[in-house]
């Protein structure tokens, strides 16, 4: 039946060809279809991601009414008992004016955040020298920023007494005032003005630095992370020798992260926050809007794609049905012979098929020269970097430099979607071949 059904495809050499070819341009129109489509959501998460983690739920105590819960400890341990809640942090910011953070004649200008230092890992955090803390660190711990070394000032001087983190004109860094790694730090609560108190310095440790990450909150660049617990008690003795009175009774943090465990289940984790009576922010609210349209694209290329391979659906069906007319004679000595009828319809069914595997998998190849073209005049008019095209592909571009994606699901189901056409096609005209009577058939010249 293989012998006899591809024998009678090339018999009809240019029939099959020209059908053949109605099935690769479909089949190349969806694949490249989609992998724009592809192409462009990866961009969409790729641009997500560079803004903030996708998993990562920020809470903020700021809009609370008077009655709402305060956002203290014991609702952070009722909120990391939440289901698909990864891990947590409360972000406590102390500044600069409050504490001083100082290694010996150089004093600290930046941010300073309190933090669970043993879930900076969970959040993503990476260090460029030493290491993160783990649980159970001592709460003396720090952890500098990228670039907090340079927000260092010289205290003995009034002016030019800080160091820029800009290369000169050989593209070296300046050296910054201090080295984290390997300077002695202390830090001092800030007293008032006309206060003859003294307070000891006490000293900290620093054992890492961060990785530059502008998703991140807090952003670690010009900040310095140290245990939560320690600066809530800085804050506190701040609060007391310059006679800060609570303006609230209750204890709240202004803000905290909460990691859920995977981004399906980030709409979820926020709704129970909100419940809680708290404001929150994710890229859920971004990403959501953005995934709705790009599906929407996405639906767009690929019917686009689809019609080619209708009308493609439609060529097999008029081949086969006009084999049946050439081949009527034929029909009629296979059932005279004895031929099995379900023989005769599978013989029409593996040509059908035939020629849409056929045409799959050369339309196939010719998706990937085009997919690959297309990556080429981007990379090319990315480096040129000007034009219109250039803008345009830059803005939908995937973090790999890739426009069009052709992932493996894809190719595979544009190589079954193409048989599967084929075989629906010929089911008709196989019918109707097996319905062709014997003693007509032999009798039609």
């Amino acid at each position: 039946m293989l012998s006899m059904a591809f024998g009678n495809l090339f018999k009809r050499k240019v029939r099959t060809l020209l059908t053949v070819t109605g099935v690769i341009i479909g089949t190349c129109a969806i694949v490249v279809m989609m992998s724009l489509g592809i192409g462009i959501k990866q961009s969409m998460q790729d641009t997500l991601k560079n803004m903030g983690d996708l998993t990562v739920i920020t809470v903020n105590s700021t809009s609370q009414s008077p009655d709402a819960a305060a956002l203290d400890d014991k609702m952070l341990k009722k909120m990391k008992k939440m289901e698909h809640v990864a891990a947590l942090t409360p972000i406590l910011s102390l500044d600069s004016s409050m504490i001083s953070i100082q290694s010996k004649k150089y004093k600290f200008q930046g941010m300073i955040y309190g933090v669970y230092l043993d879930t900076l890992k969970d959040f993503g955090y990476k260090t460029e020298n030493g290491e993160l803390p783990s649980a159970g660190a001592d709460k003396t711990t720090i952890l500098f920023g990228k670039d907090a070394e340079y927000d260092f000032i010289d205290i003995r001087k009034s002016s030019n007494n800080m160091i820029y983190p800009q290369p000169d004109k050989n593209g070296k860094m300046p050296d910054p005032y201090v080295r984290p790694m390997k300077d002695k730090f202390q830090v001092t609560v800030t007293l008032p003005e006309d206060s003859t108190a003294t307070v000891k310095p006490l000293k900290l440790r620093c054992v890492g630095t961060l990785s530059e990450d502008g998703g991140k909150n807090p952003y670690p660049s010009h900040s310095i992370f140290m245990d939560v617990t320690y600066a809530k008690e800085l804050q506190a003795k701040y609060n007391k020798l310059n006679n800060v009175k609570k303006t609230s009774k209750k204890e709240s943090y202004e803000s905290a992260s909460v990691k859920v465990d995977s981004i399906a289940n980030v709409p979820k984790v926020e709704k129970a926050i909100k419940e809680l009576g708290f404001t929150t922010y994710s890229m859920e609210n971004i990403r959501k809007p953005m995934e709705e349209q790009m599906r929407t694209i996405q639906m767009i290329l690929g019917g686009l794609g689809g019609i080619s391979l209708f009308v493609a659906a439609l060529g097999i069906t008029n081949t086969m049905i006009m084999s049946i007319y050439e081949r009527t004679r034929e029909i009629g000595i296979m059932k005279v012979l004895g031929c099995v009828v379900r023989n005769i319809r599978t013989i029409f069914l593996i040509e059908s098929g035939a020629i849409g595997f056929i045409g799959g998998v050369i339309g196939l190849a010719q998706s990937y020269a085009i997919s690959f073209a297309i990556n080429t005049l981007y990379a090319t008019s990315g480096d040129q970097g000007g034009g219109a095209a250039g803008m345009i592909m830059e803005g939908t571009a995937g973090a790999a430099g890739q426009i069009s994606i052709i992932p493996l699901w894809l190719a595979l189901g544009a190589l079954l979607f193409s048989t599967m056409v084929g075989l629906l096609s010929g089911f008709y005209p196989a019918n109707r071949a097996v319905k062709v009577s014997a003693l007509t058939a032999i009798k039609q010249e």
